[in-house]
């Protein structure tokens, strides 16, 4: 680990240097991959210098304790050597996680797409209470949310519901959330107060450039037809909706947001891109066995991964078996417990994968 730091931290001083050369600074564009690659060494570097200075603190306590006569000083040396030791201790883990391969999606933008599965009527609200909690969750990170395509059900839900969340770390936060999100509580329309059990599902994409994915669109089949609002009545005058079907792995798009059908257009193939980019990382996953499967953010659609069970006031992530009791609150976007608890296990499993 420390091999790989020191040269980490002589990347970093290269670049200090090359910043601050006239001839460098000329060049704007130079300039600009410069600072872009020292922003993303800043924050190592600075946990890596204050792993060295603590460790040389503690070297000199330890002399110090070694040398001293004075039972008081020696005293106060062993106990400075504890807390250097403790923080020092957790600085290396810190880097230890921090040298950890990231994926390359985590700062991405990313496409949600939210679907009723079994339970009816019940299982459409509950894609619009999930949508809510999404869009809360977002507000409170500085994310903006644009929705996509929308097929209401009529009764206040949604059949399903594609939306875009932009901004920094969207992907690395929201991968966790694809999945299988069931629902216990009691519908409105039920008269003998019974309980009903609901499934949505959640599938969460990070948007990729075209550079990123091998389409050729003389294998998309392109289709137009007029926006439906709720109960399939035509919003529009115009073929604006577009659906795009790839034929090699039929892959089917659909985005209906009352806009002109240029934008439809590219909205449409920019979740095409996703998805298409999201099956082959999957078919990669698979093919190498990925220790993240069994566990964090396997993308297997099948997989109960939450319960929100309302007579108890409870949410369970069956992932890493822990509840909250304030449903109220993960329903207002209250979601970093089990966000928090996903990313730190996926982390421990990568790094003992590596030191293993």
């Amino acid at each position: 680990m420390l091999d790989k730091l020191v040269g980490i931290e002589e990347r970093y001083d290269e670049l200090e240097r090359m910043m601050s050369d006239p001839a460098a600074m000329a060049d704007y564009s130079k300039v600009a991959e410069y600072m872009k690659e020292r922003s993303t060494l800043t924050e190592i570097i600075e946990h890596y210098r204050d792993y060295k200075n603590q460790k040389q603190q503690l070297d000199d306590a330890r002399t110090l304790a070694e040398e001293e006569s004075d039972p008081e000083l020696r005293a106060m040396a062993e106990e400075e050597i504890t807390a250097l030791k403790e923080s020092t201790s957790e600085l290396e883990e810190k880097l230890k996680l921090m040298l950890l391969p990231k994926d390359p999606r985590d700062d991405k933008n990313v496409i949600v797409e939210i679907r009723a599965g079994a339970g009816g009527d019940e299982a459409g609200l509950f894609v619009a209470d999930l949508y809510r909690m999404y869009s809360y969750y977002a507000e409170g990170r500085g994310w903006k949310v644009e929705v996509i395509d929308q097929h209401e059900t009529g009764v206040g839900g949604f059949k399903n519901i594609v939306f875009e969340v932009r901004g920094k770390g969207a992907y690395s936060r929201m991968k966790y959330e694809s999945g299988v999100h069931r629902v216990q509580r009691v519908p409105e329309t039920e008269s003998q107060g019974r309980i009903h059990t609901s499934t949505v599902t959640v599938a969460v994409l990070a948007e990729v450039d075209e550079v990123d994915v091998n389409l050729n669109m003389n294998d998309v089949r392109v289709d137009v037809y007029r926006s439906q609002g709720a109960g399939g009545q035509s919003v529009n005058t115009t073929d604006s909706a577009v659906r795009m079907t790839h034929i090699p792995t039929g892959i089917v798009v659909e985005v209906q947001d009352e806009r002109s059908q240029l934008q439809n257009r590219l909205r449409a193939k920019q979740i095409l891109l996703a998805r298409i980019y999201e099956q082959e990382v999957e078919k990669q996953r698979l093919e190498q066995e990925s220790e993240r499967r069994s566990q964090v953010g396997s993308a297997d659609r099948s997989e109960k991964i939450r319960t929100y069970n309302y007579p108890q006031n409870r949410v369970t992530d069956h992932r890493i078996n822990i509840s909250s009791y304030n449903l109220p609150s993960v329903m207002d976007g209250d979601i970093d417990l089990f966000i928090d608890e996903l990313s730190t296990r996926e982390q421990a499993e990568k790094l003992a994968v590596r030191e293993g």
